[in-house]
Protein backbone atom coordinates (compact mmCIF):
# COMPACT_ATOMS: atom_id res chain seq x y z
CA UNK A 1 0.00 0.00 0.00
CA UNK A 2 1.00 3.61 -0.96
CA UNK A 3 0.05 7.01 -0.11
CA UNK A 4 -1.01 9.38 -3.27
CA UNK A 5 -1.34 12.73 -4.00
CA UNK A 6 -4.53 13.99 -5.48
CA UNK A 7 -6.42 17.32 -7.10
CA UNK A 8 -6.27 19.56 -4.22
CA UNK A 9 -2.15 19.35 -4.65
CA UNK A 10 -0.49 22.90 -4.18
CA UNK A 11 3.09 22.38 -5.03
CA UNK A 12 4.41 23.95 -1.38
CA UNK A 13 6.84 21.18 -1.10
CA UNK A 14 6.29 20.33 2.64
CA UNK A 15 5.55 16.78 2.20
CA UNK A 16 9.30 16.90 0.09
CA UNK A 17 11.07 17.78 3.06
CA UNK A 18 9.21 14.92 5.30
CA UNK A 19 9.28 12.43 3.51
CA UNK A 20 12.12 9.60 5.20
CA UNK A 21 12.43 7.97 1.56
CA UNK A 22 12.77 10.78 -0.77
CA UNK A 23 10.08 9.52 -2.87
CA UNK A 24 8.00 12.53 -3.88
CA UNK A 25 9.25 14.26 -7.20
CA UNK A 26 9.67 16.32 -8.34
CA UNK A 27 12.28 18.20 -6.00
CA UNK A 28 12.10 22.16 -5.80
CA UNK A 29 15.78 21.69 -7.38
CA UNK A 30 14.95 20.04 -9.99
CA UNK A 31 13.92 21.87 -13.30
CA UNK A 32 11.04 20.70 -14.14
CA UNK A 33 9.71 21.46 -10.65
CA UNK A 34 9.08 24.98 -11.76
CA UNK A 35 6.12 23.56 -14.41
CA UNK A 36 5.27 20.07 -12.89
CA UNK A 37 0.91 20.48 -12.13
CA UNK A 38 1.59 18.56 -9.26
CA UNK A 39 4.03 16.64 -7.31
CA UNK A 40 3.76 12.49 -7.11
CA UNK A 41 4.74 9.94 -4.93
CA UNK A 42 6.89 6.56 -6.41
CA UNK A 43 4.06 3.31 -5.22
CA UNK A 44 7.22 1.08 -5.35
CA UNK A 45 9.12 3.33 -2.74
CA UNK A 46 6.62 4.62 -0.55
CA UNK A 47 6.30 2.63 2.87
CA UNK A 48 3.13 4.15 3.97
CA UNK A 49 4.77 5.84 6.87
CA UNK A 50 2.42 9.10 6.34
CA UNK A 51 4.71 11.69 7.10
CA UNK A 52 3.84 13.32 4.50
CA UNK A 53 -0.24 12.91 5.31
CA UNK A 54 0.50 15.32 8.04
CA UNK A 55 2.79 17.62 6.21
CA UNK A 56 0.27 18.62 3.43
CA UNK A 57 -1.22 22.50 4.15
CA UNK A 58 -4.61 21.32 1.95
CA UNK A 59 -5.14 17.35 2.79
CA UNK A 60 -4.18 16.30 -1.03
CA UNK A 61 -2.41 12.66 -0.03
CA UNK A 62 -4.36 9.40 0.66
CA UNK A 63 -3.77 6.03 0.88
CA UNK A 64 -4.33 3.88 -2.48
CA UNK A 65 -6.85 2.35 -0.09
CA UNK A 66 -8.87 5.50 0.42
CA UNK A 67 -9.52 7.38 -2.48
CA UNK A 68 -12.76 7.72 -3.48
CA UNK A 69 -13.90 7.17 -6.80
CA UNK A 70 -13.81 10.74 -8.08
CA UNK A 71 -9.86 10.47 -6.80
CA UNK A 72 -9.11 6.70 -7.76
CA UNK A 73 -7.28 7.60 -10.82
CA UNK A 74 -5.03 9.51 -9.50
CA UNK A 75 -3.37 6.33 -8.11
CA UNK A 76 -2.38 5.51 -12.11
CA UNK A 77 -1.51 9.01 -12.40
CA UNK A 78 1.06 8.90 -10.01
CA UNK A 79 2.14 5.65 -10.97
CA UNK A 80 2.42 6.79 -14.32
CA UNK A 81 4.81 9.70 -13.66
CA UNK A 82 7.25 7.40 -12.59
CA UNK A 83 7.38 4.76 -14.97
CA UNK A 84 8.62 8.16 -17.38
CA UNK A 85 10.60 9.45 -14.51
CA UNK A 86 12.07 6.83 -12.46
CA UNK A 87 13.19 7.80 -9.33
CA UNK A 88 16.60 7.98 -8.68
CA UNK A 89 18.31 9.44 -5.74
CA UNK A 90 17.91 13.39 -5.38
CA UNK A 91 21.94 14.28 -5.65
CA UNK A 92 21.37 18.01 -5.14
CA UNK A 93 23.50 19.03 -1.95
CA UNK A 94 21.66 19.63 0.93
CA UNK A 95 21.29 23.47 1.53
CA UNK A 96 22.61 24.14 5.26
CA UNK A 97 20.45 27.23 6.54
CA UNK A 98 22.44 29.60 9.16
CA UNK A 99 20.84 31.71 11.00
CA UNK A 100 22.63 35.31 10.72
CA UNK A 101 24.86 36.15 13.81
CA UNK A 102 23.20 37.72 16.74
CA UNK A 103 25.97 40.53 16.43
CA UNK A 104 23.79 42.05 14.13
CA UNK A 105 20.88 42.78 15.95
CA UNK A 106 17.35 42.09 15.09
CA UNK A 107 16.01 42.26 11.07
CA UNK A 108 13.12 44.17 10.85
CA UNK A 109 11.14 43.39 7.26
CA UNK A 110 8.21 45.02 6.17
CA UNK A 111 6.22 42.84 3.74
CA UNK A 112 3.61 44.66 1.43
CA UNK A 113 0.57 41.76 0.77
CA UNK A 114 -0.91 39.47 2.81
CA UNK A 115 -1.68 36.49 0.13
CA UNK A 116 0.14 33.19 -0.28
CA UNK A 117 3.41 35.14 -1.31
CA UNK A 118 3.89 37.43 1.27
CA UNK A 119 3.07 34.42 3.96
CA UNK A 120 5.03 32.07 2.84
CA UNK A 121 7.74 34.80 2.76
CA UNK A 122 7.19 35.95 6.62
CA UNK A 123 6.95 32.34 7.20
CA UNK A 124 10.64 31.55 5.75
CA UNK A 125 11.98 34.58 7.53
CA UNK A 126 10.67 34.17 10.93
CA UNK A 127 12.40 30.37 10.71
CA UNK A 128 15.80 31.85 9.76
CA UNK A 129 16.29 34.74 11.36
CA UNK A 130 15.74 37.23 14.77
CA UNK A 131 13.19 39.01 12.74
CA UNK A 132 10.35 41.50 13.33
CA UNK A 133 8.03 41.26 10.34
CA UNK A 134 5.33 43.45 9.85
CA UNK A 135 2.96 42.55 7.25
CA UNK A 136 0.70 45.79 5.13
CA UNK A 137 -2.54 45.26 3.21
CA UNK A 138 -5.16 47.28 2.10
CA UNK A 139 -8.18 44.83 3.13
CA UNK A 140 -9.25 44.19 6.65
CA UNK A 141 -8.48 40.53 6.15
CA UNK A 142 -5.18 38.47 4.84
CA UNK A 143 -4.52 35.52 2.63
CA UNK A 144 -5.02 37.42 -0.51
CA UNK A 145 -6.18 34.81 -3.13
CA UNK A 146 -6.59 31.78 -0.62
CA UNK A 147 -9.76 33.66 0.72
CA UNK A 148 -10.58 35.61 -2.83
CA UNK A 149 -9.89 33.60 -5.81
CA UNK A 150 -10.05 30.03 -4.53
CA UNK A 151 -13.50 28.55 -5.39
CA UNK A 152 -16.16 27.97 -3.03
CA UNK A 153 -16.40 24.51 -3.75
CA UNK A 154 -12.95 24.46 -3.11
CA UNK A 155 -12.60 24.60 0.94
CA UNK A 156 -9.70 22.23 1.02
CA UNK A 157 -7.38 24.29 -0.74
CA UNK A 158 -7.52 27.09 1.30
CA UNK A 159 -6.34 25.08 4.17
CA UNK A 160 -3.15 26.68 3.82
CA UNK A 161 -4.48 29.58 5.34
CA UNK A 162 -3.85 27.58 8.55
CA UNK A 163 -0.79 26.74 8.39
CA UNK A 164 0.30 30.61 7.89
CA UNK A 165 -2.09 31.33 11.26
CA UNK A 166 -0.34 29.08 13.09
CA UNK A 167 3.55 30.53 12.37
CA UNK A 168 2.35 34.14 13.05
CA UNK A 169 0.87 33.65 16.58
CA UNK A 170 4.23 35.59 17.98
CA UNK A 171 4.69 38.52 18.41
CA UNK A 172 7.51 39.15 16.29
CA UNK A 173 4.85 39.10 13.60
CA UNK A 174 2.23 41.71 13.66
CA UNK A 175 -0.55 42.71 11.42
CA UNK A 176 -1.01 46.13 9.75
CA UNK A 177 -4.24 45.03 7.97
CA UNK A 178 -6.74 47.96 6.51
CA UNK A 179 -3.26 49.77 5.62
CA UNK A 180 -2.72 50.69 1.86
CA UNK A 181 1.11 51.68 1.02
CA UNK A 182 0.99 54.78 -0.73
CA UNK A 183 -1.59 55.97 0.91
CA UNK A 184 -1.60 55.79 4.88
CA UNK A 185 2.20 55.27 4.80
CA UNK A 186 4.97 55.69 1.52
CA UNK A 187 7.45 53.29 0.67
CA UNK A 188 10.27 55.93 1.74
CA UNK A 189 9.09 55.46 4.91
CA UNK A 190 8.85 51.87 5.26
CA UNK A 191 11.97 51.91 4.41
CA UNK A 192 13.11 54.37 7.28
CA UNK A 193 11.33 51.56 9.70
CA UNK A 194 12.86 48.79 8.20
CA UNK A 195 16.16 47.25 7.25
CA UNK A 196 14.30 45.70 4.12
CA UNK A 197 10.51 45.84 2.20
CA UNK A 198 8.95 42.98 -0.02
CA UNK A 199 6.46 43.59 -2.02
CA UNK A 200 4.20 41.00 -2.39
CA UNK A 201 1.40 42.29 -4.10
CA UNK A 202 0.30 40.07 -6.95
CA UNK A 203 -1.07 40.87 -10.39
CA UNK A 204 -4.78 42.25 -9.76
CA UNK A 205 -5.45 43.88 -13.29
CA UNK A 206 -6.60 41.12 -16.06
CA UNK A 207 -5.27 41.15 -19.72
CA UNK A 208 -7.90 42.83 -22.46
CA UNK A 209 -9.38 41.09 -25.52
CA UNK A 210 -9.03 44.36 -27.66
CA UNK A 211 -12.05 43.52 -29.66
CA UNK A 212 -15.03 45.33 -30.58
CA UNK A 213 -17.49 45.24 -27.88
CA UNK A 214 -15.54 44.39 -25.30
CA UNK A 215 -16.70 46.67 -22.70
CA UNK A 216 -20.35 46.41 -23.69
CA UNK A 217 -22.48 45.81 -20.35
CA UNK A 218 -22.29 42.16 -19.66
CA UNK A 219 -18.41 41.53 -20.70
CA UNK A 220 -16.04 41.40 -17.32
CA UNK A 221 -12.96 40.26 -16.29
CA UNK A 222 -13.31 36.39 -14.67
CA UNK A 223 -11.65 37.78 -12.26
CA UNK A 224 -14.14 40.74 -11.37
CA UNK A 225 -16.89 37.56 -10.89
CA UNK A 226 -14.75 35.70 -8.71
CA UNK A 227 -13.99 38.51 -6.87
CA UNK A 228 -17.50 38.91 -6.27
CA UNK A 229 -18.62 35.46 -5.70
CA UNK A 230 -15.67 35.09 -2.90
CA UNK A 231 -17.24 38.21 -1.20
CA UNK A 232 -14.02 40.62 -2.16
CA UNK A 233 -15.08 44.05 -0.44
CA UNK A 234 -14.40 45.85 -3.77
CA UNK A 235 -16.72 43.91 -5.54
CA UNK A 236 -19.67 43.47 -3.51
CA UNK A 237 -22.00 45.93 -5.07
CA UNK A 238 -21.03 44.17 -8.53
CA UNK A 239 -23.92 42.96 -11.24
CA UNK A 240 -24.21 39.96 -13.64
CA UNK A 241 -26.82 39.16 -15.86
CA UNK A 242 -27.42 35.67 -15.60
CA UNK A 243 -30.97 36.07 -17.53
CA UNK A 244 -30.04 34.16 -20.48
CA UNK A 245 -29.31 30.72 -20.85
CA UNK A 246 -25.25 30.74 -22.22
CA UNK A 247 -22.16 32.33 -20.76
CA UNK A 248 -19.01 32.16 -22.63
CA UNK A 249 -15.63 32.01 -20.79
CA UNK A 250 -12.52 33.50 -23.06
CA UNK A 251 -9.96 31.19 -21.76
CA UNK A 252 -9.81 27.87 -20.31
CA UNK A 253 -7.24 27.70 -17.22
CA UNK A 254 -8.45 26.40 -13.94
CA UNK A 255 -10.07 30.30 -12.84
CA UNK A 256 -11.91 29.53 -16.29
CA UNK A 257 -13.15 26.21 -15.43
CA UNK A 258 -13.58 27.64 -11.17
CA UNK A 259 -16.14 30.34 -12.80
CA UNK A 260 -17.90 27.37 -15.24
CA UNK A 261 -18.29 25.10 -12.17
CA UNK A 262 -19.71 28.30 -10.21
CA UNK A 263 -21.94 29.33 -13.28
CA UNK A 264 -23.32 25.13 -13.18
CA UNK A 265 -23.36 23.93 -9.54
CA UNK A 266 -26.94 23.45 -7.93
CA UNK A 267 -27.95 25.62 -5.27
CA UNK A 268 -28.27 22.98 -2.56
CA UNK A 269 -24.14 22.55 -3.72
CA UNK A 270 -23.65 26.22 -3.40
CA UNK A 271 -25.60 26.58 -0.39
CA UNK A 272 -22.95 24.39 1.47
CA UNK A 273 -20.16 26.83 0.55
CA UNK A 274 -18.44 29.71 2.09
CA UNK A 275 -19.87 31.63 -1.50
CA UNK A 276 -20.89 35.06 -0.27
CA UNK A 277 -24.86 35.37 -0.01
CA UNK A 278 -25.54 38.01 -2.39
CA UNK A 279 -23.78 35.73 -4.79
CA UNK A 280 -25.44 32.82 -3.72
CA UNK A 281 -28.64 34.81 -3.98
CA UNK A 282 -28.22 35.71 -7.56
CA UNK A 283 -27.03 32.52 -8.99
CA UNK A 284 -29.94 30.78 -7.13
CA UNK A 285 -31.75 32.85 -9.63
CA UNK A 286 -29.90 32.42 -12.87
CA UNK A 287 -30.90 31.02 -16.10
CA UNK A 288 -27.88 29.75 -17.33
CA UNK A 289 -27.83 25.86 -18.61
CA UNK A 290 -24.53 26.45 -20.77
CA UNK A 291 -21.48 27.92 -20.42
CA UNK A 292 -18.71 27.90 -23.09
CA UNK A 293 -14.88 27.78 -22.92
CA UNK A 294 -12.88 29.17 -25.74
CA UNK A 295 -9.33 28.12 -26.02
CA UNK A 296 -7.34 29.44 -28.85
CA UNK A 297 -5.29 26.34 -28.98
CA UNK A 298 -5.38 22.99 -28.94
CA UNK A 299 -6.75 20.39 -26.35
CA UNK A 300 -2.59 19.75 -25.99
CA UNK A 301 -2.21 23.29 -25.12
CA UNK A 302 -5.15 23.91 -22.70
CA UNK A 303 -3.88 25.77 -20.03
CA UNK A 304 -6.01 24.45 -17.32
CA UNK A 305 -4.31 21.32 -15.34
CA UNK A 306 -5.50 17.67 -15.57
CA UNK A 307 -6.37 17.64 -12.22
CA UNK A 308 -9.25 19.82 -12.34
CA UNK A 309 -10.44 18.45 -15.51
CA UNK A 310 -10.83 15.38 -14.00
CA UNK A 311 -12.78 16.66 -11.68
CA UNK A 312 -15.29 17.91 -13.89
CA UNK A 313 -16.36 14.30 -15.08
CA UNK A 314 -17.62 14.01 -11.20
CA UNK A 315 -19.98 17.19 -11.56
CA UNK A 316 -23.60 16.40 -10.79
CA UNK A 317 -26.21 16.84 -12.91
CA UNK A 318 -23.46 18.50 -15.37
CA UNK A 319 -22.59 17.38 -18.41
CA UNK A 320 -19.36 17.87 -20.39
CA UNK A 321 -19.45 18.66 -23.87
CA UNK A 322 -16.37 17.98 -26.74
CA UNK A 323 -16.47 17.51 -30.33
CA UNK A 324 -14.38 15.00 -31.14
CA UNK A 325 -13.39 16.32 -34.12
CA UNK A 326 -11.76 19.12 -32.66
CA UNK A 327 -9.27 16.62 -30.66
CA UNK A 328 -7.49 15.92 -33.55
CA UNK A 329 -3.59 16.62 -33.01
CA UNK A 330 -1.65 18.68 -34.98
CA UNK A 331 1.98 17.02 -36.26
CA UNK A 332 3.77 19.17 -33.37
CA UNK A 333 1.35 18.68 -30.83
CA UNK A 334 1.36 14.94 -31.20
CA UNK A 335 5.23 14.81 -30.83
CA UNK A 336 4.69 16.48 -27.79
CA UNK A 337 2.30 14.58 -26.15
CA UNK A 338 4.24 11.10 -27.36
CA UNK A 339 7.50 12.57 -26.01
CA UNK A 340 8.89 9.89 -23.07
CA UNK A 341 9.61 12.74 -21.39
CA UNK A 342 6.57 14.69 -21.21
CA UNK A 343 4.57 14.57 -17.55
CA UNK A 344 1.87 12.40 -17.92
CA UNK A 345 -1.05 14.93 -16.93
CA UNK A 346 -0.74 15.99 -20.88
CA UNK A 347 -0.86 12.49 -21.66
CA UNK A 348 -4.16 11.93 -18.69
CA UNK A 349 -5.70 15.45 -20.55
CA UNK A 350 -6.17 14.18 -24.23
CA UNK A 351 -7.41 11.20 -22.83
CA UNK A 352 -9.79 12.62 -20.56
CA UNK A 353 -11.31 14.98 -23.23
CA UNK A 354 -11.54 11.98 -25.48
CA UNK A 355 -13.67 10.42 -22.54
CA UNK A 356 -16.21 13.45 -22.22
CA UNK A 357 -16.49 14.13 -26.12
CA UNK A 358 -18.00 10.08 -26.21
CA UNK A 359 -19.86 10.34 -23.83
CA UNK A 360 -23.54 9.94 -24.27
CA UNK A 361 -25.37 13.28 -23.65
CA UNK A 362 -28.29 13.81 -21.60
CA UNK A 363 -30.26 16.78 -22.40
CA UNK A 364 -32.06 17.63 -19.31
CA UNK A 365 -28.63 18.26 -17.52
CA UNK A 366 -26.56 21.78 -17.74
CA UNK A 367 -23.61 21.83 -20.34
CA UNK A 368 -19.99 23.19 -19.78
CA UNK A 369 -18.63 23.24 -23.83
CA UNK A 370 -15.29 23.10 -24.28
CA UNK A 371 -14.21 24.53 -27.81
CA UNK A 372 -10.64 24.33 -28.95
CA UNK A 373 -9.04 26.46 -31.50
CA UNK A 374 -11.07 29.03 -31.60
CA UNK A 375 -11.09 32.74 -30.74
CA UNK A 376 -12.94 36.10 -30.30
CA UNK A 377 -13.09 38.70 -32.67
CA UNK A 378 -15.85 40.84 -31.56
CA UNK A 379 -18.55 40.62 -28.49
CA UNK A 380 -21.35 41.22 -30.34
CA UNK A 381 -24.64 43.64 -29.28
CA UNK A 382 -25.61 47.43 -29.27
CA UNK A 383 -26.87 48.18 -25.69
CA UNK A 384 -25.24 45.13 -23.81
CA UNK A 385 -24.16 41.57 -24.49
CA UNK A 386 -26.02 39.72 -26.98
CA UNK A 387 -23.35 36.98 -28.31
CA UNK A 388 -19.75 36.61 -29.62
CA UNK A 389 -18.14 36.14 -32.88
CA UNK A 390 -15.50 33.65 -32.88
CA UNK A 391 -13.22 32.38 -35.52
CA UNK A 392 -11.55 29.36 -36.01
CA UNK A 393 -7.58 28.86 -35.51
CA UNK A 394 -5.40 26.57 -37.15
CA UNK A 395 -2.02 25.44 -35.18
CA UNK A 396 1.71 26.30 -36.60
CA UNK A 397 4.61 25.70 -35.09
CA UNK A 398 7.94 28.41 -35.54
CA UNK A 399 10.71 28.48 -34.11
CA UNK A 400 9.63 25.38 -31.89
CA UNK A 401 6.37 26.95 -30.61
CA UNK A 402 3.34 26.45 -31.26
CA UNK A 403 0.99 29.24 -32.40
CA UNK A 404 -2.56 29.79 -33.07
CA UNK A 405 -3.35 31.22 -36.30
CA UNK A 406 -6.98 32.33 -37.27
CA UNK A 407 -8.41 31.03 -40.69
CA UNK A 408 -11.38 33.00 -42.21
CA UNK A 409 -13.74 30.88 -40.97
CA UNK A 410 -16.19 32.68 -38.18
CA UNK A 411 -19.18 31.44 -36.19
CA UNK A 412 -21.52 33.66 -33.87
CA UNK A 413 -22.59 32.56 -30.48
CA UNK A 414 -25.18 34.22 -29.01
CA UNK A 415 -24.46 34.66 -24.61
CA UNK A 416 -26.19 37.11 -22.16
CA UNK A 417 -22.69 37.15 -20.44
CA UNK A 418 -19.35 37.02 -21.44
CA UNK A 419 -16.01 36.56 -18.99
CA UNK A 420 -12.42 37.24 -20.10
CA UNK A 421 -9.94 34.66 -18.15
CA UNK A 422 -6.76 35.24 -20.59
CA UNK A 423 -4.53 36.03 -17.44
CA UNK A 424 -3.32 38.78 -15.28
CA UNK A 425 -0.59 41.54 -15.10
CA UNK A 426 0.78 43.44 -11.95
CA UNK A 427 0.42 46.88 -11.46
CA UNK A 428 3.03 49.75 -10.92
CA UNK A 429 3.71 50.56 -7.22
CA UNK A 430 4.36 54.10 -6.09
CA UNK A 431 8.32 54.87 -5.98
CA UNK A 432 9.49 51.08 -6.96
CA UNK A 433 10.50 50.28 -10.68
CA UNK A 434 8.33 48.59 -13.24
CA UNK A 435 8.52 46.81 -15.91
CA UNK A 436 5.09 47.93 -18.08
CA UNK A 437 5.69 45.22 -21.06
CA UNK A 438 6.12 42.63 -18.59
CA UNK A 439 3.53 43.57 -15.79
CA UNK A 440 6.51 43.15 -13.06
CA UNK A 441 8.79 44.82 -11.06
CA UNK A 442 12.26 44.53 -12.39
CA UNK A 443 14.49 41.88 -10.45
CA UNK A 444 16.98 39.98 -10.38
CA UNK A 445 16.02 36.83 -8.26
CA UNK A 446 14.26 38.90 -5.85
CA UNK A 447 16.58 42.01 -5.22
CA UNK A 448 14.33 44.80 -7.64
CA UNK A 449 16.93 46.41 -9.89
CA UNK A 450 16.67 50.03 -11.55
CA UNK A 451 16.52 50.82 -14.66
CA UNK A 452 20.49 50.11 -15.18
CA UNK A 453 20.00 46.90 -13.41
CA UNK A 454 21.78 47.87 -10.23
CA UNK A 455 19.66 46.55 -7.33
CA UNK A 456 17.62 49.03 -5.24
CA UNK A 457 19.19 48.90 -1.89
CA UNK A 458 16.35 47.35 0.53
CA UNK A 459 13.81 46.55 -1.86
CA UNK A 460 12.31 43.11 -3.15
CA UNK A 461 9.61 41.00 -4.49
CA UNK A 462 8.22 38.06 -4.17
CA UNK A 463 5.05 35.63 -6.18
CA UNK A 464 3.47 37.28 -9.01
CA UNK A 465 4.42 40.94 -9.25
CA UNK A 466 7.65 39.07 -9.25
CA UNK A 467 7.66 36.31 -11.54
CA UNK A 468 4.54 36.79 -13.77
CA UNK A 469 0.99 35.46 -13.03
CA UNK A 470 1.99 31.93 -13.21
CA UNK A 471 2.04 28.16 -10.51
CA UNK A 472 -0.11 27.75 -8.31
CA UNK A 473 -0.41 28.68 -4.53
CA UNK A 474 2.33 26.51 -3.23
CA UNK A 475 4.72 27.39 -6.30
CA UNK A 476 5.04 31.13 -4.48
CA UNK A 477 6.79 29.01 -1.73
CA UNK A 478 9.77 28.23 -3.80
CA UNK A 479 9.94 31.92 -4.97
CA UNK A 480 9.52 33.22 -1.51
CA UNK A 481 12.61 31.03 -0.11
CA UNK A 482 14.71 32.54 -2.98
CA UNK A 483 14.00 36.31 -2.09
CA UNK A 484 14.38 35.80 1.71
CA UNK A 485 17.59 34.22 0.79
CA UNK A 486 18.52 37.71 -0.95
CA UNK A 487 17.15 39.70 1.89
CA UNK A 488 19.57 37.09 4.06
CA UNK A 489 22.51 37.59 2.23
CA UNK A 490 22.64 41.47 2.18
CA UNK A 491 21.58 41.45 6.01
CA UNK A 492 24.73 39.58 6.86
CA UNK A 493 26.78 41.57 4.29
CA UNK A 494 25.71 44.80 5.96
CA UNK A 495 24.38 46.17 2.99
CA UNK A 496 20.92 47.18 4.15
CA UNK A 497 20.97 50.41 5.96
CA UNK A 498 19.75 50.28 9.48
CA UNK A 499 16.43 51.55 9.61
CA UNK A 500 16.01 55.34 11.87
CA UNK A 501 12.72 53.94 13.71
CA UNK A 502 11.24 50.46 15.05
CA UNK A 503 8.18 48.85 15.40
CA UNK A 504 6.76 51.60 18.38
CA UNK A 505 7.35 54.30 15.87
CA UNK A 506 5.28 52.43 13.08
CA UNK A 507 2.17 51.44 15.21
CA UNK A 508 1.86 55.38 16.58
CA UNK A 509 2.40 56.57 12.88
CA UNK A 510 0.09 53.97 11.52
CA UNK A 511 -2.34 54.76 14.37
CA UNK A 512 -2.14 58.78 13.22
CA UNK A 513 -2.80 58.08 9.65
CA UNK A 514 -5.33 55.08 9.88
CA UNK A 515 -7.38 55.15 12.97
CA UNK A 516 -9.15 51.57 11.53
CA UNK A 517 -6.04 49.76 11.17
CA UNK A 518 -6.59 46.24 12.70
CA UNK A 519 -4.43 44.33 14.20
CA UNK A 520 -4.04 40.21 14.76
CA UNK A 521 -7.03 40.39 17.57
CA UNK A 522 -9.07 42.30 15.45
CA UNK A 523 -8.53 39.67 12.31
CA UNK A 524 -9.04 37.65 14.40
CA UNK A 525 -12.41 38.50 15.86
CA UNK A 526 -13.76 39.03 12.48
CA UNK A 527 -12.17 35.34 11.39
CA UNK A 528 -14.64 34.25 14.38
CA UNK A 529 -17.40 35.56 13.87
CA UNK A 530 -17.87 34.66 10.22
CA UNK A 531 -17.15 31.26 11.24
CA UNK A 532 -20.24 31.59 14.20
CA UNK A 533 -22.14 33.16 11.44
CA UNK A 534 -21.34 29.83 9.07
CA UNK A 535 -22.47 27.47 11.84
CA UNK A 536 -26.11 29.05 12.01
CA UNK A 537 -26.43 27.69 8.49
CA UNK A 538 -24.28 24.41 8.20
CA UNK A 539 -21.60 26.37 6.56
CA UNK A 540 -17.65 27.12 6.94
CA UNK A 541 -18.07 30.41 7.22
CA UNK A 542 -20.15 33.42 6.09
CA UNK A 543 -17.97 36.60 5.14
CA UNK A 544 -18.69 39.78 5.95
CA UNK A 545 -18.32 41.84 2.24
CA UNK A 546 -18.02 45.73 3.77
CA UNK A 547 -14.98 46.97 5.12
CA UNK A 548 -17.15 48.99 7.69
CA UNK A 549 -18.54 45.93 9.21
CA UNK A 550 -15.35 44.17 9.58
CA UNK A 551 -14.08 47.47 10.87
CA UNK A 552 -16.43 47.64 13.52
CA UNK A 553 -15.83 43.67 14.70
CA UNK A 554 -12.41 44.18 14.79
CA UNK A 555 -12.89 46.89 17.19
CA UNK A 556 -15.39 45.19 19.45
Amino acid sequence: MAYVITQRCCNDASCIAECPVDCIRPTPEQREFASTEMLYIDPDTCIDCGACVDACPVDAIFSEDELSASLARFKDVNAAYFERHPLEADTSPLVQHVRPPKELGTLRVAIVGAGPAACYAAEELLSRADVEVEMLEKLPTPHGLVRAGVAPDHPGTKGVSSMFESAFKRDTFQYHLNVEVGKHISHDELLEHHHAVIYAVGASTDRRLDVPGEDLPGSHAASEFVAWYNGHPAYADRTFDLSGERAVIVGNGNVALDVARILTLSNDQLAKTDIADHALAALQDSNIREVVLLGRRGPAQAAYSSSEFLALGYLDDVDIVIDERELDLDAASRATVDDPEVEPSLTLKIALAHEYAQKPLDGSKKRIVFRYLASPVAVLGDDKVEGVRIVANELVESDGAINAVPTDRTEDLGASLVLRSIGYRGEPVADVPFDERRGIIPNDTGRVVAADGSPVPGVYVTGWIKRGPRGVIGTNKTCAVETVEKVLEDFESRTLQAPAKGRAALIALLGERQADRVDRLGWRAIDQAERERGKQSGRPRVKFTSVDEMVDVAKS
